[in-house]
């Protein structure tokens, strides 16, 4: 998992003493989340709003799936990669859950970059969304995951993305370039930063099934194709016999 993370220099006392009052400041900042959502590590059911996501599956189906990720993130590509091909054909092709993705872009600030290319991806994801719709979208999630660069390097400039972006069938590149230019779209990105935080989300990927954060057995969040079946799995018996 790609998680929230710290500088490690410790050269003199005043970095030392700033690394510490900055670490100081995100355990309270996570106490804090953690108490306003509620949801963080326990059973609860996060709300989201779903009607602002991107999603792939059918509108009917009755499980919901929600990702959070950061195009930036390798952990999330090797997701892509390796698990999501395989709750697609399960459970999405089926018409059994859809799948909607919840973009956080967090690391490249986490990192120190000196350009925020997490939030330049998302809102490209987002302008490509606006025109083409949620086929559109999946699309170029694919095309940004595929051309990662590392997440210690500026590699999602928007330029790249603009490259990238011809490859998405039928959007026009002139609208899409006036779109990530003028960051038409970084309110939506923020307020899905807001929601993932809400969740108290603090690495990605994380997965939710209606609401639930997937976990294992040993109540860790969990990322696996057998945890994240199993939720599905259970969701689809609760929707079957709701009781």
């Amino acid at each position: 998992m790609t998680r929230l993370q710290g500088s490690n220099q410790n050269r003199t006392v005043l970095v030392i003493g700033t690394l510490i009052a900055a670490v100081l400041i995100a355990l309270a900042i996570f106490a804090v989340r953690g108490q306003s959502s509620g949801a963080a590590g326990t059973d609860q059911t996060v709300t989201f709003d779903l009607a602002s996501l991107p999603y792939a599956g059918q509108e009917d189906a009755p499980v919901s799936v929600v990702i959070v990720e950061d195009f930036k993130c390798p952990v999330c590509k090797r997701f892509e990669e390796e698990i999501a091909p395989e709750l697609s054909t399960k459970y999405v092709d089926s018409g059994k859950a859809k799948v909607y993705s919840l973009v956080w872009p967090f690391l490249a600030e986490t990192v120190g970059l000196s350009v925020d290319d997490s939030k330049l991806a998302a809102q490209a994801a987002r302008c490509v969304y606006a025109q083409g719709g949620n086929s559109a979208f999946n699309a170029f999630k694919a095309i940004l995951f595929r051309a990662q660069g590392d997440e210690r390097t500026v590699w999602a400039t928007k330029e790249r993305l603009k490259e990238l972006a011809t490859n998405v069938e039928g959007l026009n590149q002139a609208r899409f370039a006036t779109c990530l230019d003028n960051d038409e779209t970084a309110a939506q990105v923020e307020a899905g930063e807001q929601q993932a935080e809400r969740a108290g989300v603090n690495h990605t990927p994380t997965v939710y099934v209606n609401g639930k954060e997937v976990r294992d057995a040993s109540g860790n969040s969990s990322y696996a194709l057998a945890d994240i079946s199993a939720a599905i799995d259970a969701a689809l018996q609760e929707a079957d016999d709701p009781r």
